[in-house]
């Protein structure tokens, strides 16, 4: 989990509701540059003093960590020795060569190092992270907003450990943490026995193209029924006569579901370009992907029906073609057209109905 810190230091009339509402979101850090701001707050969150253009007070008791600059302050490691009770960072604003080796050298060697970068490329925070990637501190980046936090939480796929935002009104805090918890979980996946496989004629297909490479015990979960789908491999395995297209799920028919983040379906003639959906591979592990084109042609179709070992049925329709491949238990990889009653798939039985793409209880009868 990554960390989030609230920059609560150029607040006025906003900052009660803004802590408020940081602590309800579980917010890390409040980074103040008054230690009188952290009188209230609970022993579960971090107490981050940050004064820059101030002088740093003598007494930092309730000061679980301080940023300093040390050419204002002072070395951070002689600061320790004179406040065993608080631990140090050092701020390093990154304008050019000279400021960036400063801010690699600082993540090799601080136990926090606050970056703030001038320019918008991300390529110097790619830099330091790498510069960091033995090391045993923290980065936290400065960001100016949430959508920026984002970006930050993900740079070299490793993404900075932290954010530190400033929030602009209430929400921004929820939104924040929301950014830092957007991992996505696990699956149980289950092995499904098919029951019949039936040609039935033509319709429409959608290809789901991604901006990721796919590997190939991964895909993504297909079915015509909000609680049933069924493992569509991507297209990472050779084929005779074409190359392989690492980053394509020839996925099914377009009315079938998905799924994408925060438990919610999609169906696959809604996806478009800049769509998440949620790619999983055999172990039920998944992560995010962003949907870069959907190739929606008319081809023929054949219906695959499964069942679960509690007796729940499935459904998956997708191109009567032989090039179109599930996963079975294991990875293995199944040519469509060559399934068979008593083969076995991958699947995954969500619990909940959905209404709009929403898990939610409620009676929903689907066949």
């Amino acid at each position: 989990m990554k960390i989030s810190w609230l920059d609560i230091r150029s607040l006025r009339e906003i900052k009660a509701a803004v802590v408020e509402e940081a602590l309800h979101a579980r917010i890390d850090g409040i980074v103040a540059d008054d230690p009188a701001d952290f009188s209230s707050l609970p022993p579960t969150v971090k107490k981050v003093l940050f004064p820059r253009g101030k002088a740093l007070p003598d007494d930092l008791t309730g000061v679980d960590v301080a940023v300093v600059d040390p050419a204002e302050h002072g070395n951070t490691a002689e600061l320790a020795m004179r406040h065993p009770g608080t631990e140090f960072g050092r701020f390093v604003e990154i304008i050019d060569a000279q400021t960036l080796d400063e801010a690699c050298q600082s993540a090799r060697s601080e136990r926090w190092s606050v970056l703030q970068f001038r320019d918008p490329t991300k390529i110097p925070l790619e830099i330091v992270i790498a510069a960091a990637a033995r090391a045993d501190g923290n980065l936290v980046t400065v960001a100016a907003d949430t959508e920026e936090a984002s970006i930050i939480f993900g740079v070299l796929e490793h993404g900075s450990d932290g954010v530190m935002m400033a929030p602009r009104a209430v929400g921004d805090a929820s939104a924040l943490k929301a950014s830092a918890t957007s991992g996505t979980p696990d699956l149980l996946l289950t092995e499904l026995q098919v029951t019949a496989s039936t040609h039935i004629g033509m319709g429409e297909r959608a290809c789901v193209d991604t901006c990721s490479h796919l590997r190939k015990d991964e895909g993504i979960l297909v079915g015509s029924h909000s609680k049933g789908m069924i493992l569509c491999v991507s297209e990472t395995h050779p084929l005779p006569y074409m190359p392989t297209r690492p980053f394509r799920v020839n996925a099914g028919a377009i009315h079938s579901y998905t799924l994408s983040q925060h438990e919610r379906t999609n169906y696959l003639s809604e996806l478009r370009a800049g769509s998440k959906v949620l790619a999983v591979d055999v172990k039920g592990q998944t992560r995010l992907v962003t949907v870069g084109r959907v190739k929606i042609e008319t081809r023929p179709l054949l219906s695959v029906d499964a069942v679960s070992a509690d007796g729940r049925t499935v459904n998956l329709i997708l191109q009567d073609d032989w090039h179109v491949r599930v996963l079975g238990p294991g990875g293995a990889v199944l040519n469509s057209t060559e399934l068979k009653p008593g083969d076995k798939v991958l699947g995954y039985l969500p619990a909940a109905d959905r209404h709009v793409g929403y898990p939610i209880n409620e009676f929903c009868l689907e066949k």
